[in-house]
């Protein structure tokens, strides 16, 4: 019965997905990369945010509550935070210029050049780091929560590959053939599931503590664990507080602002005011996150303790103590449907910054869009194969979640900062960009990875966040300075294509306000 409910539900999602998608034309750039310019606010909305949610974040996350409380909860509220100076700041400038891609705006600004060393890092980040991530933590959390190895009749590390492929070669499928709009229709639907099945845990979760009584599963939490709802952390766990004011919201105004993998579900807005919305309205869902991806933890040490051999496994094992088994083939099915939509998501962006970045720029200068599709798709099938292979060696590594953040900060400061200077100066040169976006990235290599384990140690060396935040202060200064000595000839101005409308949402900055006021109140109230 609980394959069943699986199968349908999985099922329903693609063929939705397939016939909405088909009416939109994917003989074009637009049509395929963008979803020809046509996405609404909620398909908006729900694709951001199922394209952020997934296994990474639900098993990585909880993970690190269950570790150390409340306080990771950072990642999630103060994401709605960088999507409102993104909808108010950022997203205005993107739809004017009409960019399919964040590096085309610095082709437009610096040059080629630089356009094709920022997909570059995009394409090597992707790959290396965030592809086999979500192929690894979703195959991870398939196979503990419902027994993948015993269904299979094979070992741990057998029904890890093979759940791996599974998942990428469905993603790739929705990805590569179906084109943004496939993706984004799919990520809709999976949203309002994963957002019931989400909730479903903590709720069976309190229940179980509280014997029946959600209110006294609450109050019990609260004073059996007393310490993990303290959203102040100290110097020594994984968010000093500190952090929130550097390094935190760069990397947070990064993701939702310049990774191209999140940032071209708003590309494809249908004019500026469906973007904006859809942008407020899932910083409005994101408040709510912690519920999913933060009290879980919090209820795994209550039940488990110290029983448990990694913090990664509080999730899957709260899933399998906790949830009835009526509601197991529903719960796969979201899940699943959470593990594609990030996948799919960073591979249709990945094809996007091949296609427009590379293909079209370096290889057939006159490709046509027939032949920028062909090539992207042959890329992210590439890429995929590399992905499934990467992915089960992850099986090696630490705490997910973690490493996931702190390799991210190779490509994201750089490409941040050389995004910043370019949209708020008008003379800084392509030379400033280049030197800015190559010296952040081996900076913050030789700081992570050889300064801080073999010179001065993890103990005696500051915060990763507060090392984003240094470098990007001064490749900032390093590239106004290059822009006051050799200032580039012609000032920079934006100009209006016209691919859509760019009147503003007249709600946006109230929006955003209340968005802010939540946030900060959160804080307070958990202090």
């Amino acid at each position: 019965m609980q394959f069943v409910t699986f199968l349908t539900f999985t099922a329903i999602v693609a063929v939705i997905s397939y016939y909405k998608s088909k009416q939109t034309k994917k003989i074009t750039s637009d049509g395929y990369f963008l979803g020809g310019r046509s996405l609404t606010g909620w398909v908006i909305a729900g694709s951001l945010l199922l394209t952020n949610l997934s296994t990474e974040q639900i098993v990585g996350l909880n993970g690190a509550a269950f570790k150390e409380g409340i306080l990771v909860m950072a990642w999630e509220t103060l994401a709605a935070i960088a999507m409102v100076v993104t909808a108010i700041v950022l997203l205005p400038k993107y739809l004017k210029e009409g960019i399919t891609t964040v590096p085309q705006f610095l082709e437009t600004r610096y040059d080629k050049m630089t356009k094709t060393i920022a997909s570059g890092l995009f394409l090597s980040g992707y790959v290396i780091v965030l592809l086999p991530i979500v192929l690894y933590t979703g195959a991870l959390a398939l196979n503990s929560m419902f027994d993948i190895p015993q269904l299979l009749g094979v070992n741990k590390t057998v029904a890890l590959w093979i759940t791996i492929w599974g998942i990428g070669l469905i993603g790739a499928m929705y990805a590569v053939l179906g084109g943004l709009k496939a993706v984004a229709i799919s990520d809709t639907i999976n949203a309002v599931g994963l957002l019931i099945g989400g909730l479903l845990i903590p709720y069976f979760g309190l229940l179980l503590i509280g014997n029946d009584s959600i209110i006294d599963g609450v109050i019990i939490l609260t004073e059996k664990a007393p310490e993990k709802f303290k959203v102040i952390g100290n110097e020594r766990s994984s968010i000093p507080f500190g952090t929130i004011f550097t390094g935190m919201m760069l990397v947070q105004l990064f993701y939702w602002g310049t990774n191209q993998a999140i940032i071209q579900r708003a590309l494809g807005a249908k004019n500026l005011k469906e973007g904006q919305k859809g942008l407020i309205y899932a910083a409005f869902i994101k408040i709510l996150g912690p519920l999913i991806v933060v009290l879980p933890g919090i209820i795994a040490f209550y039940i488990f303790g110290n029983t448990l051999e990694s913090p990664d496994e509080a999730y899957p094992e709260l899933v399998k103590k906790v949830l009835p088994n009526e509601l197991v083939g529903f719960f796969a099915a979201v899940l699943f449907g959470a593990i594609l939509s990030s996948f799919n998501s960073t591979l249709n962006s990945s094809i996007t910054l091949y296609s427009v970045d590379i293909y079209k720029s370096h290889i057939k200068t006159d490709a046509s869009e027939i032949d920028l599709i062909k090539a992207g798709k042959s890329f992210g099938i590439i890429l995929t194969i590399i992905a499934m292979c990467v992915a089960p060696l992850l099986l090696y590594a630490g705490g997910i979640f973690s490493y996931l953040q702190e390799a991210n900060g190779i490509y994201s400061i750089p490409i941040l900062t050389i995004v910043v200077v370019g949209y708020f100066t008008k003379h800084v040169p392509a030379k400033a960009a280049k030197i800015g976006i190559i010296s952040g990235s081996l900076l913050y290599i030789i700081s992570q990875f050889v300064l801080k384990p073999y010179v001065f140690g993890k103990e005696n060396y500051p915060h990763f966040l507060h090392v984003m935040a240094i470098l990007f202060v001064l490749n900032i200064i390093i590239m106004l300075v290059i822009g006051k000595l050799q200032p580039r000839k012609n000032s920079f101005n934006l100009v209006y294509t016209k691919h859509v409308n760019i009147t503003p949402w007249k709600y946006v900055t109230i929006a955003g306000l209340v968005i802010s006021v939540i946030v900060v109140y959160s804080y307070i109230y958990f202090s």
